[in-house]
């Protein structure tokens, strides 16, 4: 079997595991997971930013100017 033949057999075997076995999410599903993320990456982008600025108030005490 040559390569082409083996790349040519992934490719097929990749479609019917994708086009048959997968379940895939609803809209709604999608959704409601899209917002999940989205929620949890804006806490921690401002629990990020609330440690920045302790960080950096307490560091201008100790390195003053």
């Amino acid at each position: 079997m040559n390569i082409f033949t083996k790349f040519f057999k992934y490719c097929k075997t990749c479609y019917e595991e994708l086009a048959h076995k997968v379940t895939w999410p609803t809209y709604k599903e999608l959704t409601g997971s899209a917002v999940l993320v989205l929620s949890a990456s804006l806490i921690i982008a401002l629990i990020v930013f609330a440690m920045d600025k302790v960080f950096e108030t307490v560091m201008s005490f100790v390195y003053p100017g």
